[in-house]
């Protein structure tokens, strides 16, 4: 008799967010970086060739800036400052010191800009490309730890910035990829129009300035997460780190008239790219409603997109019309 098959489950069906949850039950443990010690936080991302980035659109330069804020936001989500930066290259036979030269110098650009006190290197063999892992440790004072709020229901939802144009810009890239190859023989391809949105996958930004302006206005959020894989799996990762739902509204989403356009031009929902794109860099805050008006006036590079609700509602996107929609990380 033929041994019963095991139940295979795919990640396709289930999502990132429930796969890792089913990891780690029954194990004793809990999915976030813990405190290292009173006022420490550490946050690890690693970054893989052909999976993180393709090298034939991706400058070395740009990628390790863009690197290093990978795991920098990680550190701001978590309302500390980072302090120290920790860099393990995997490097196959085919890069030159050149290369991990130019790549390094993105990864002391975006060191220097952020502050950092101590930046370390380390070099491995690799078979298959390149691979960057990266460890950042951040630190925060006693006293604003004490003043964090808990988090509760009708907590604001706030937004750092426009979602879905780095997934649009990525978009570009891979449809213009033989171009960039045909590019090493001289024929650059024109992409100017579309600058805004490249500039955003290529090169994103994350404010160095972030924890001063939110405790200036004496506003310290109850909870954060970096948006890297859509806004959907941030939304997600907040609503499971209060234990409360969340409700975002889709006409308070930002989204830019550039990716407006190129959804248009290549026939896609702008939404799916603002929920689901990643690649944005963007902070997502929950505060109290009580610093409604002070955030509003004075962090006004902060879109407020929703607010915390009761557990039982889940995470729901809601549409102008008030009908609501699960929001599913892919």
């Amino acid at each position: 008799m033929a041994e019963k098959e095991k139940k295979r489950t795919e990640f396709s069906e289930i999502g990132r967010a429930a796969a890792l949850k089913a990891l780690f039950k029954d194990s004793g443990f809990e999915n976030k970086p813990a405190p290292l010690g009173s006022g420490e936080f550490f946050a690890h991302k690693v970054m893989s060739e052909g999976v993180d980035f393709d090298l034939v659109y991706n400058p070395l330069r740009h990628l390790g800036y863009k690197a290093v804020l990978n795991v920098l936001g990680e550190v701001y989500a978590a309302f500390y400052r980072p302090a120290a930066l920790s860099v393990v290259l995997g490097i196959s036979a085919r890069f030159c010191l050149e290369d991990v030269a130019e790549l390094w110098a993105g990864v002391v650009a975006a060191a220097k800009e952020h502050s950092l006190k101590s930046l370390s290197l380390e070099l491995n063999p690799s078979v298959n490309g390149l691979s960057i892992s990266l460890g950042a440790f951040g630190s925060q004072k006693k006293k604003v730890l004490d003043s964090r709020p808990a988090a509760k229901s009708m907590d604001l939802i706030c937004l750092s910035g426009n979602v879905g144009a780095a997934y649009m810009g990525q978009h570009v890239l891979e449809r213009e990829k033989a171009s960039f190859v045909a590019a090493a023989e001289g024929k650059q391809p024109d992409l100017s129009k579309y600058k805004y949105i490249l500039a955003q996958y290529l090169c994103p930004e994350v404010q160095a300035n972030t924890i001063d302006r939110f405790l200036e206005q004496g506003i310290v959020p109850s909870a954060g997460a970096f948006v890297t894989k859509g806004l959907a799996e941030a939304v997600k990762k907040l609503s499971a780190a209060t234990g409360l739902g969340a409700k975002v509204y889709v006409d308070k989403i930002p989204i830019s008239s550039h990716t407006f356009d190129m959804a248009e031009e290549i026939n896609m929902d702008v939404f799916t790219a603002a929920m689901n794109g990643g690649d944005d860099y963007r902070l997502l805050f929950t505060v109290p409603i009580e610093k409604h008006e002070v955030l509003s006036k004075e962090i006004q590079t902060y879109d407020i997109i929703g607010h915390l609700c009761k557990p039982d509602v889940g995470c729901q996107l809601v549409t102008p019309e008030g009908a609501e929609i699960e929001i599913k990380a892919l």
